[in-house]
């Protein structure tokens, strides 16, 4: 007779344990080791069988089944009354104790990872809709110009204001370039050098000039008249006054006042 095996994918020795113990509706605490490890090596060989990949775990665990298995063959030594401390002592005698911590550990991952698929499938039939851009119905809020101010920074700024204002009173007093009489005379002379010897009266004014200018031309002017450098003359009648070297040739320069004139 053929026997056909179906063989469920696990993901490691304990998972296969655990199958088996569900399968056959065993007490985890008290797992008949003979019953759960011929089953097992049952599934390991027939995965040799199909020529299915078989990690090292699995190998491991047959092992470890095989060990505990002739531990429980053995005789059991005869039981001695003893206080309580080595009543718990000789209950960790018992070599399934290690393998059944080991899938009461497992059991509890796998039934947190069990509830957990099962959410994810619950919430995968949950659609949303794509978040949008709210911003446009957010309230204007007014930007505040000192917050992240202290008092402190309110403080140095009013005594730098302070500061500022003192600095404001301060009267700057503001001296005006004065020209002297015989800087003028030297200006009017040069204009006449370059003039050729002839100037209109007029040419030595402009808009800009102040009245102190003004003044100190009409002076620079007369004198000249009076070291008689130059003479001024009218064509006509309210014409324009022409100013003239008075000796032609000669050199300006000369003769001119080396010191400062009063007026």
């Amino acid at each position: 007779m053929k026997v056909t095996y179906k063989l469920e994918a696990f993901e490691g020795p304990l998972d296969l344990l655990l199958h088996l113990i569900d399968k056959n509706e065993l007490d985890i605490y008290n797992i008949p080791i003979k019953e759960i490890t011929d089953q097992y090596l049952g599934y390991v060989q027939a995965m040799q069988e199909l020529e299915l990949d078989i990690t090292s775990e699995f190998l491991v665990m047959a092992a470890t089944l095989l060990s505990i298995k002739s531990k429980m063959l053995l005789p059991k030594p005869p039981v001695i009354e003893f206080d309580e401390y080595f009543d718990d002592m000789d209950d960790s005698l018992d070599p399934r104790a290690e393998l059944v911590a080991k899938l009461i550990e497992y059991r509890k991952y796998k039934s947190i990872a069990d509830m957990l698929r099962d959410k994810e499938v619950e919430r995968s039939l949950v659609y949303t809709r794509e978040p949008e851009d709210l911003t446009p119905y957010l309230p204007d809020l007014h930007e505040n110009p000192v917050e992240g101010l202290d008092v402190a920074d309110l403080l140095i700024a009013f005594q730098r204001t302070l500061r500022k204002l003192a600095n404001r009173n301060v009267v700057a007093r503001i001296r005006r370039d004065e020209i002297s009489v015989k800087e003028r005379i030297r200006e009017v002379v040069d204009l006449l050098k370059i003039k050729g010897g002839k100037l209109l009266f007029s040419k030595l004014f402009d808009y800009e000039m102040t009245r102190e200018e003004i003044v100190v031309t009409f002076l620079a002017i007369l004198e000249l008249m009076k070291m008689k450098k130059i003479t001024c003359y009218q064509n006509q009648l309210f014409e324009d006054i022409v100013i003239q070297a008075k000796e032609e040739g000669t050199d300006l320069d000369t003769q001119l006042p080396t010191d400062e004139i009063d007026y």
